[in-house]
């Protein structure tokens, strides 16, 4: 995996947020935020730096960042490829389309690809469920899918 966004700049980013913080209640939800902004993610490198200037221990930074489903520990991919897995989606065969991208982006879920292109997930009903089975493409959908459409559909974001 690249390290290039844990540089020497982002840090001097991330200790001027922690300086604006400092002392105000709330300060590391407020943090975090903010350092997932500049990394992308809240790798434990990040997370250290974060304790050990807030002066909070580095268990509770990790069980924040763990908590909250809008942090990450890793990098994300320019593109997110979500496949509901609600139950309208589940019972057209979301699973198929789960397989299909498996082995079109030669990841698992909740895997980034080696290129950083894409990060794929599931998720539960984003309230489309008239076109099950459905994925998201960042903020595009895309339903009434069958195996045979994932192919062409990922190849427009591979260019």
């Amino acid at each position: 995996m690249p390290t290039s966004f844990l540089c020497e700049e982002n840090f001097a980013k991330l200790d001027k947020v922690i300086d604006k913080y400092k002392g105000i209640g709330g300060a590391l939800m407020m943090v975090l935020q903010e350092a997932q902004g500049i990394f992308g993610c809240l790798p434990m490198e990040v997370q250290k730096v974060i304790s050990q200037k807030l002066d909070v221990p580095l268990a509770e930074v990790y069980g924040v960042v763990t908590f909250y489903s809008q942090f990450r520990l890793l990098p994300t991919g320019k593109y997110t490829v979500s496949v509901c897995l609600g139950t309208a989606c589940y019972v057209r065969d979301a699973q198929k389309i789960v397989d299909a991208i498996k082995q079109e982006l030669n990841i698992e879920l909740g895997e980034t690809s080696k290129d950083g292109l894409f990060t794929f997930e599931a998720t539960r009903c984003i309230g489309a469920c008239g076109l099950a089975p459905v994925i998201t493409i960042n903020e595009e959908v895309y339903g009434r899918l069958k195996e045979s459409d994932i192919k062409e559909i990922l190849a427009k974001y591979n260019k």
